[in-house]
C-alpha cells in the first residue's frame, strides 16, 4: 500500500509530497487498559493503523502525521498503567500541531480518533481551530461509520471496549495488541450508577470504568474473529474515503460566513 506516512519520510520527500498533498491525517489514540487480553497502547495503534489504509486509498492526496498516542481517560486511571492528558493539554497538542501543518501549507486537518473519550475535545478542537486558525478542521471515529457489519456481527447490547469489536479489529489491523490465550468476557456490575449515564439517557455523567466492569472490559471479546474485524475495518475504510473525498476538492474555507451568505443572497 502506497501512503505518505511523515514517520517513513525525509524532508524532501515530504517536499515533494506536499505538490498533491491536501489534508493531513492526525491520529488521535489513548494509553489506557484494556482488560486482561489487549496491550494499553491499543487505541493508539488502531488509529495508526487505520490513518495508513485511509492514506492509503486517498492516496496521493493525504499523509499522515505522528500520532497522538495519549488521550483523554480519567475513568480508566484507577486500572495500572493508565495515562490520561487533561482536555486541555490534548488541546494544546493538536493545536501546536495543526499550526506547524499549516505552516508547510496544509489547511484541512482530520482528526482519526480511536477513543471514545477524545470524542468532545476533538469537537471543540474543530470548532476552535477552523475560526482562530483558518483551517478546515474534521474528525472521525476509526470504525464507527461501519454500521452494517456490526449489526450482522455484534452480538453484545453492551460493547465498544476490548470487546468483539475492537479484538476484532485487532486481529486484522495488528494482531500482536492481543493475547488470545486469555480472552474474557466483560465482567460488568449490574445495577449502578453507571447505567443511567450511558448514553441514551436523559443524563450523561462521569463514572469511573470499574463502576461498570471488574475486569476493565465489556461485551465478549471471546466472539472475535479476523473475519469480523476485516468486515467491520473495510466497511469503516470505504465510508470514510467516500465522506473525505468531495472535501479533499473543496478550496479551503469553502463554507461562507453567514455575512457573505447574506451578500451572495
Amino acid at each position: 500500500m502506497k501512503s505518505y506516512v511523515l514517520t517513513e519520510m525525509t524532508w524532501p520527500e515530504v517536499e515533494e509530497a506536499l505538490k498533491s498533498v491536501k489534508m493531513a491525517i492526525v491520529p488521535v489514540g489513548a494509553h489506557e487498559q484494556h482488560g486482561p487480553h489487549m496491550n494499553e497502547s491499543c487505541d493508539a495503534v488502531l488509529a495508526t493503523e487505520m490513518a495508513k489504509r485511509l492514506a492509503a486509498v486517498l492516496y496521493p492526496q493525504v499523509l499522515v502525521t505522528p500520532t497522538v498516542n495519549m488521550g483523554v481517560s480519567p475513568h480508566h486511571l484507577n486500572f495500572p498503567g493508565t495515562i490520561s492528558l487533561r482536555p486541555e493539554t490534548l488541546l494544546a497538542v493538536l493545536r501546536d500541531m495543526v499550526v506547524s501543518l499549516k505552516r508547510h501549507g496544509i489547511d484541512k486537518v482530520l482528526f482519526l480518533n480511536s477513543h471514545g473519550g477524545n470524542q468532545g475535545t476533538l469537537g471543540l478542537a474543530c470548532a476552535s481551530f477552523a475560526q482562530e486558525l483558518e483551517v478546515d478542521c474534521y474528525y472521525a471515529k476509526t470504525t464507527a461509520s461501519a454500521k452494517q457489519a456490526m449489526k450482522a456481527h455484534i452480538g453484545s447490547t453492551l460493547f465498544g471496549h476490548s470487546c468483539e469489536r475492537e479484538v476484532s479489529e485487532a486481529y486484522y489491523l495488528a494482531p500482536h495488541l492481543v493475547r488470545p490465550e486469555r480472552l474474557e468476557k466483560g465482567d460488568i456490575v449490574h445495577g449502578g450508577r453507571w447505567e443511567r449515564m450511558r448514553p441514551g439517557n436523559p443524563i450523561q455523567g462521569f463514572y469511573r470504568y470499574e463502576e461498570m466492569t471488574r475486569n476493565g472490559c465489556i461485551g465478549d471479546a471471546t466472539q472475535a474473529s479476523l473475519e469480523i474485524g476485516k468486515a467491520i475495518v473495510e466497511e469503516a475504510l470505504a465510508e470514510l474515503s467516500a465522506a473525505l473525498r468531495p472535501l479533499l476538492e473543496e478550496p479551503a474555507g469553502a463554507q461562507p460566513a453567514r455575512g457573505e451568505r447574506e451578500l451572495a443572497t
